[in-house]
Parts: C-alpha cells; structure tokens; sequence
C-alpha cells in the first residue's frame, strides 16, 4: 500500500464521535420515533461490543442524501431530498453486488426517465472488509491499445481494460469505441471477481445534430445513466465501499469533456473538419466552434430520445436556487469552483461570477475518495 493510504484490509472500528455526531445531526434535522437520548445508548453500546453499529432505514436514507448535499463537486445539489435509496446492506457477495449493481442501473433508467439513485452494500466491519466495485462508474466503455500507441475507445480505460483482459475477459471483435466494461467486484476475502453488464441494462443514446446528417454517419453514443460507483460512502464512521449512485448527465460532461478533451475521445478535429472549419490556428477558433456544435448534437439527441440531461445554464440557475436554500437553512454550502462552473460558456452562466465556501475534506456524510489499489 502507498504511504499514507489506509489498508482497505483492515478496517477500523467506528469513532463513537463520529456516530453521535452524525446521530444529533439527524435528529435536529428530521424526527425519529426514537429518542435521541435512547438511540445513542443502543448505538456506543453496540459498537463497543461489535466495533461497528446499524444504521436504522432512516439514518441511512438521511446520510446518502446529506452526503450528496456535500459533494462540492456536484451542480446538481438541488435535488439531494430525492434521492431514492435502495438498501441492500444485507448484501456482500459479488455475485450479489454485480446482479444489483445491474438492478440499479434498470431502476435508475426507467427507459430515459433517469431517477437519482442510490444503492448501499454492506459496510466494513472490524477485521472484515467489505465488497468493493473496481469501476469508476457502472458503465464504462473499454480503452484497447493499439501497436503504434493510439487507442480504440476510451483512453482513461486502458489501464483497466488491460486490467480484465488479463482476467479474462475477452476483448470484443472486432474492437469498438464503445465497448462496455465488466464490473470488477472485490469480495470480503479479497479475491476479485468479472461479471458481464448485460446489454439491456445499458440505455445508449445514438448521437446524431439537427442540422448536419453526416453527424449521425459517424457512430456515436453514449450512456445515459452516471453511475459512480468507486467512492466509499461515509455515514457517521461507518464505512459502505460499495454504494453506486447516479444523478443525470449534465450536457457539457459528454459533449465538452467525455467526447472533447484530447486525453478521452479527442472529437474537436474530426468536428471541425466535417464542419469546413480553418484548423490551422486555435486563433480561428475551431475548437470552440466544434464543441459547441458537439454539445449541441449530444444535448439534441438526448432530448429527442426522451432521456434525462441538464444543461449547463439551467443546472447553473439551479444550483443558486440550491444555495440560497442552504443559506436559509443555516447551513454552508462547500462548492469546488473548477466543478461548478460549466467547462464550457462558463462566463455566461451565474455561478461564474461569485466565490464559495471552501470544501472541507472532513465534512461528513460525504463519499470519500476512491480506495487506491
């Protein structure tokens, strides 16, 4: 393990201050059935017997919600209340985890109608890990290296690709820019498992612009559905490795970064060439001009497919909403500005044209940086 990381092998017991810290947050914020004074007497008693503690059906739907309401790094805060939360804690086999990682994906889909969607494995105990989902989402399209160095698909997902092929997964052929990845689950015994993302779990959009036919020729898609699905969830010291949750795609994530930038699908040269665009100097502005019209196809095609997707300058209306809510609430809202602000217009949208507060890294519920393996 690199220095400084913890041994996701070994997990500790639970803070008994992180637990009645997280339990007087619930209840000056909701109403349980229970009085507070009870409850943290059943919960310090259970974790000095068990080194851990259970989380009622309450604390644990209230604690996925307040976790996304302190991502810094998420626009889409507004909605944190909606969150549905499925929780399958009693759950810790891979083949478990793999067959309802798949279930979230159907029931956060609902054929475009994409839900906020979480779902709670079980969490570490003392001298018992967890099962923990490799994947950085749910659906990720495979990277395969080509001889010369180029790459067919997706550059971010070599390393991983090359990762499952050398435990067997076989690579497709012939190869795809768009090839969906197996989930790689690591079980409680440390051994990791490959299980196949059936294609009808994965609602693809064909991309395709208003104005420009040849757009369509050239075979572009894209998922619809966000699933993060490496960073631990974090609950009043209790740790769940394995909880995917989505929201909805913002317009710019696919169009201005996923199928932009020149480390992923790198597309601004091939737009701009079928768009007659002088590409000889940035000066021309060609990028610009072609991400535009990228964006343009994706958030087009989405919308006449009838699945889910924000854009950038509502989402940024948004999220003021979001924050004057917590401002009246009492409360801080901790906001990233590099991930606030679209990558894209970022001028004209409203949440360029003020400062946040800072994130702070031990704000907690919150879903924690992914394990390092």
């Amino acid at each position: 393990m690199a220095a400084g990381v913890p041994d996701e092998r070994a997990p500790q017991p639970v803070d008994p201050k992180a637990a009645e810290e997280f339990l007087r947050q619930v209840y000056a914020e909701t109403k349980p059935e229970v009085p507070l004074r009870e409850r943290l007497r059943q919960v310090l008693g259970e974790i000095d017997r068990r080194g851990v503690y259970t989380h009622t059906a309450h604390e644990l739907a209230f604690g996925a919600r307040v976790a996304w309401r302190n991502s810094a790094r998420c626009i889409g805060r507004l909605y944190w209340q909606s969150l549905q939360v499925r929780d399958l804690r009693h759950l810790s086999d891979p083949a478990d985890v793999a067959q309802e990682s798949i279930g979230h994906l159907r029931a956060a889909t609902r054929g475009g109608r994409i839900r906020s969607t979480i779902t709670v494995f079980a969490p570490d105990a003392p001298g018992r890990p967890a099962p923990r989902i490799r994947n950085d989402q749910l659906v990720r399209y495979a990277g395969h290296r080509n001889p010369d160095g180029t790459v067919v698909g997706d550059p971010t997902q070599v390393d991983f690709t090359d990762r499952v092929v050398e435990m067997g997964w076989p690579r497709p052929q012939p190869l795809g820019r768009f090839d969906v990845l197996p989930l790689l689950i690591t079980g409680t015994d440390g051994r990791s498992r490959l299980f196949d993302v059936p294609p009808d779990a994965v609602h693809e959009v064909p991309l395709r612009h208003p104005e420009h036919p040849w757009f369509a020729r050239l075979g572009l898609r894209w998922h619809a559905v966000p699933a993060i699905s490496n960073m631990p969830l974090e609950i009043g010291g209790v740790v769940y490795p394995a909880a995917p949750f989505n929201g909805w795609y913002l317009d710019t994530e696919i169009g201005a970064r996923n199928l932009a930038d020149p480390d992923r699908y790198d597309l601004l040269p091939e737009i701009a060439k079928r768009l007659g665009l002088d590409t000889r100097s940035v000066r021309t502005m060609w990028k610009d001009r072609a991400m535009v019209e990228l964006v343009r196809a994706v958030t087009y095609s989405f919308d006449a497919d009838g699945v889910t997707m924000a854009d950038h300058h509502t989402e940024s209306e948004r999220f003021l909403r979001h924050l004057e809510k917590e401002e009246a609430a009492g409360r801080r809202c901790p906001a990233d500005w590099s991930w606030i602000v679209p990558p894209m217009s970022g001028s004209q949208t409203p949440v360029f044209h003020r400062y946040y507060d800072e994130p702070d890294p031990d704000l907690r519920p919150a879903f924690l940086e992914p394990h390092r393996i």
